[in-house]
């Protein structure tokens, strides 16, 4: 199950669409939807979180926590809405845009996908850009 948590005001419009998509991925990736918490908050709550599980004091888009068992993923994904928005002016895309990124990028690394090196991160870019695009919204 994929839920959505807050901790700022901020709320997703179409939880169900997004939820839908996540789900999509995982099976996409021939692996089984376990619980699977976001929890949106803002960059203190992402900064606190840094530096007291993972030692780092820098700022970030997103910290997962992989409580995978076996094909069956389960985690908490925690996003910096912050983060998002800047990366977004950044990047020259919109923010919903540079959402689904960081929303699926959290996916992608309970899938196995890696980041540390260039050559993960070339994998994981073109993870996260095939995934997106199985994002639409189902009109009635």
């Amino acid at each position: 199950m994929i839920s959505f948590n807050y901790e700022l005001e901020f709320q997703l419009d179409n939880e169900d669409q997004f939820s839908d998509w996540i789900s999509r991925v995982i099976v996409s990736e021939n692996k089984k939807e376990g619980d699977i918490n976001y929890i949106f908050c803002d960059d203190d709550y992402l900064l606190e979180i840094n530096q007291q599980y993972l030692n780092h004091d820098t700022l970030t888009d997103i910290i997962s926590f992989d409580y995978s068992v076996g094909n069956e993923l389960h985690g908490d994904i925690f996003v910096s809405i912050e983060r998002v928005r800047e990366n977004a002016e950044d990047f020259k895309v919109s923010f919903e845009d540079e959402l689904k990124r960081v929303l699926v990028h959290g996916v992608l690394h309970y899938c196995g996908y890696k980041d540390k090196t260039e050559q993960d991160e070339q994998l994981m870019h073109e993870k996260e850009d095939e995934k997106i695009k199985m994002f639409h919204v189902e009109h009635d």
